[in-house]
């Protein structure tokens, strides 16, 4: 965002500078003959010329667009023929529904409801399995498998002795207990009916499926001794499927069980199936940050000429939740900036003149955004050219600055404004001066040349003299000189950082200077030479970017 805005001030500060109209305010100036520069409006002059800072070529200006009396520059008044030449575009702020596509990804997955694991009731070894292979369709009663195990013939006898002996021998809660002992080790009502009828216990046992699908997983073999709890079979029913997606917490918000998805797999190419969300999970993943969300689908799916496509299990798929809100009051999503000190739009308060306004935003939608606060219902907001127009906001705050660093006096202007505010070219030669006397100095102590130092310092105090840095002395040897040269250095460096480019720099910091611990020093041209080290450790650092 920041790159953008600064080509879009690069390339349209000298079409605003030009045509832009006085803001109003105290101490308007005529200024039909004054030129200044668009990227660093407080260099100001009485005839054409260069930039003293980055060298780009002064603008004439029409007049000069003073700021309020308050102080604020968020207020920008444009001339007719600029409205025309950047597009400015305007939109109504309105009470309208929020809608938005949320496009998702999830997976098809059975109905966990109706999903079943049969395991073993009793210990015993399989004798013969009836499935071999995972994916195989079983109906409800389908023999599955034949488990041998004494313990069940057991439980067989001691039914088969109490029928025998009737109620004269046992009571009817004995012979119940009998019935009940069979049906915890897996014996249907049917197949205790055939062992009353027919008194032959025996000590295999067929396990059947107790509701039709499809195998999906297979832990059985024949031969194999199995425990009680162990797992033998597992089966889905794919009658009907569930969609399966993440939702993210910012998501959540226009979610509800009811509404319509759309979704499209590569399973079924060129069908779109429709359902809707049946389930939202509340508790949300503690890694993800995301909470399930599940519609319900008939399978097969029958397609539009009545054509049956069924839905494998746990194939991938995409999703588009069709969302519409309330009316809410909302603005287009082009209207809204984000400077990084929060949201902002540009609200048409009279011809041509187009005032900043600080939002506070509620949901977004594909086109709109709610609002919070920050605009009224009926107001007009840019939503094209607002970019040109904030970069004209922040040259104007920029410029705004500088004259109230430059009215404060030399005891309260910043550094960089006290170097640059002068229309002249040898004020702002300083910083030339200052970066030449600087790079000289620390290729001397680079050099551990102290005698060249020594002639270099009276150059270094007058390049340096008006601007707030650190107290430089001489000190009387290497050591004590590189001592009291690192933080001066390193202030010159961060001084002159923003102006590399223009004076031709480059920067370079040490991570382990005796006195910072991070030094940094100007040079124009490699190999780097630390002057804070000198011989010792001469390519000690790394540069800046």
């Amino acid at each position: 965002m920041t790159r953008l805005l600064f080509v879009f001030v690069l390339l349209a500060a000298p079409i605003l500078a030009a045509n832009s109209a006085p803001v109003h305010g105290l101490g308007q100036e005529k200024a039909a003959s004054i030129y200044q520069c668009p990227m660093h409006p407080w260099i100001k002059s009485d005839h054409p010329g260069k930039c003293t800072v980055c060298g780009m070529d002064l603008v004439a200006a029409s007049t000069l667009a003073t700021q309020p009396s308050d102080g604020d520059a968020s207020t920008i008044s444009l001339s007719s023929s600029s409205v025309s030449v950047i597009g400015v575009k305007t939109s109504v702020v309105a009470r309208q529904p929020l809608s938005r596509s949320l496009r998702v990804s999830g997976r098809i997955e059975d109905d966990d409801t109706r999903h079943r694991i049969l395991s073993a009731r009793v210990p015993g070894r399989i004798e013969k399995l009836f499935i071999n292979f995972v994916g195989a369709p079983v109906v409800a009663g389908a023999p599955l498998a034949t488990l041998w195990s004494p313990d069940l013939l057991t439980a067989q006898r001691v039914l088969v002795e109490r029928v025998r002996g009737g109620d004269i021998a046992f009571s009817a809660s004995e012979q119940a207990a009998a019935r009940e002992q069979l049906q915890q080790l897996g014996f249907t009502g049917s197949d205790i009916a055939e062992l009353e009828k027919t008194l032959r216990p025996s000590a295999t046992f067929t396990l059947r499926a107790p509701v039709d699908g499809v195998v999906v997983a297979k832990s059985a073999y024949e031969g194999q001794y199995v425990q009680v709890s162990d797992r033998l079979f597992e089966l889905a029913d794919f009658s009907q499927m569930w969609f399966v997606f993440d939702a993210y917490p910012q998501d959540l918000p226009w979610l509800h069980v009811g509404q319509a998805v759309e979704l499209t797999t590569r399973a079924v190419p060129g069908e779109v199936i429709s359902s809707t969300i049946e389930f939202i999970d509340p508790n949300l993943d503690d890694l993800k940050q995301t909470a399930r969300v599940r519609a319900v689908l008939p399978n097969p799916h029958y397609s539009v000429a009545g054509e049956a496509h069924f839905l494998p299990h746990r194939v991938l798929a995409e999703g588009r939740v069709l969302i519409e809100t309330p009316a809410v009051l909302a603005a287009p999503r082009s209207a809204v900036l984000d400077p990084g000190s929060g949201p902002v739009a540009y609200v048409e308060v009279g011809e041509s003149r187009y005032e900043q306004r600080q939002l506070k935003l509620g949901c977004h939608g594909d086109a709109l955004v709610e609002v919070l606060s920050g605009l009224h219902e009926g107001e007009r907001v840019v939503t094209e050219g607002n970019l040109l127009i904030d970069a004209q906001a922040q040259l104007n705050r920029e410029a705004a600055g500088h004259a109230h660093a430059m009215s404060a006096g030399p005891a309260h202007a910043a550094p960089v404004a006290a170097a640059a505010s002068s229309t002249s070219e040898d004020s702002m030669d300083a910083f030339t001066r200052l970066a030449n006397v600087a790079i000289d100095a620390a290729d001397a102590l680079a050099s551990d040349d102290y005698a060249r130092y020594q002639k270099i310092f009276p150059e270094l105090t007058g390049a340096a003299q008006g601007l707030d840095l650190p107290k430089l002395e001489l000190g009387s040897s290497l050591k004590t000189a590189r001592r009291s040269f690192e933080p001066w250095s390193t202030a010159v460096a961060d001084l002159l950082k923003p102006h590399r480019s223009h004076l031709g720099l480059k920067i370079f910091q040490c991570p382990m200077t005796p006195v910072l611990g991070k030094g940094r020093w100007v040079q124009r041209n490699l190999p780097l030479k630390n002057p804070f080290f000198g011989s010792a450790m001469p390519d000690c650092g790394d540069e800046i970017r």
